[in-house]
């Protein structure tokens, strides 16, 4: 059956059918000490054409016998295989190093929120010098350097993220030294990175690309005149 579904790699709201659907069921008998097992697999492939990359799911459940039939039972939990992370799944048109360090500052900013906080800084750090060229040494600096040339809403929201606790400290020393946040600062830092991808590196993805539709059919209106 169809249902609905947002892709994680390009974030589109679609509908999946048989045609991006595959199912798999994988039962276990074998006498354990936990119990017989329903394990669920779901490969879905985005259906928007511009993505077409691929999602993989499982799910584990109880398997009961039923007088004359096995069924599934409870679920127990599930799994997302494929993209290997809960962080937002950014395209490849941004630096594969910068997102890696986005990546692994999700990845571990519960369980260690300092180490997180160190990997979103050195991705801040990567965003400014690829975005903006601008690399001077210490990052507090270099945000510093590009305050004239962002948008004054962007830029008040980096600003004030920087205000908030030991971030702004944080900032002022080498990249690379593991300085003591609270969750909730580490996490700021990590929705600030998020939000710096959405508003420069897919915004002028974006533009680019309306760009050049007005192009492409302001020479096709062109050639046609020529032609007459």
């Amino acid at each position: 059956m169809a249902f609905n579904w947002t892709c994680p790699h390009c974030k589109t709201k679609t509908t999946v059918n048989k045609d991006d659907h595959s199912q798999d069921e994988s039962m276990l008998h074998i006498d354990n000490a936990d119990g017989t097992k329903y394990l669920v697999i779901d490969w879905i492939v985005c259906p928007n054409t511009e993505c077409k990359k691929l999602s993989l799911y499982t799910s584990l459940h109880e398997y009961k016998w039923i007088p004359n039939i096995w069924q599934k039972g409870d679920f127990i939990r599930e799994w997302t295989l494929l993209p290997d992370t809960k962080a937002n799944v950014f395209p490849d048109y941004i630096p594969k190093v910068i997102r890696q360090d986005y990546e692994e500052a999700f990845s571990i900013l519960e369980l260690s929120p300092k180490a997180s906080a160190t990997l979103s800084r050195r991705c801040l750090q990567g965003i400014i010098r690829d975005f903006w060229g601008v690399k001077k040494g210490r990052l507090v600096d270099e945000i510093n350097a590009i305050e004239d040339k962002v948008d004054p809403l962007t830029w008040k929201s980096i600003d004030a993220i920087r205000k908030v606790g030991n971030i702004g400290a944080h900032m002022e020393k080498d990249i690379n030294l593991i300085i003591d946040v609270e969750p909730k600062e580490a996490k700021l830092l990590v929705q600030l990175i998020e939000m710096l991808f959405e508003e420069w590196y897919i915004h002028r993805y974006e533009r680019e690309l309306k760009l050049k539709a007005i192009v492409g059919v302001a020479e096709v209106k062109d050639e046609a005149k020529k032609s007459k």
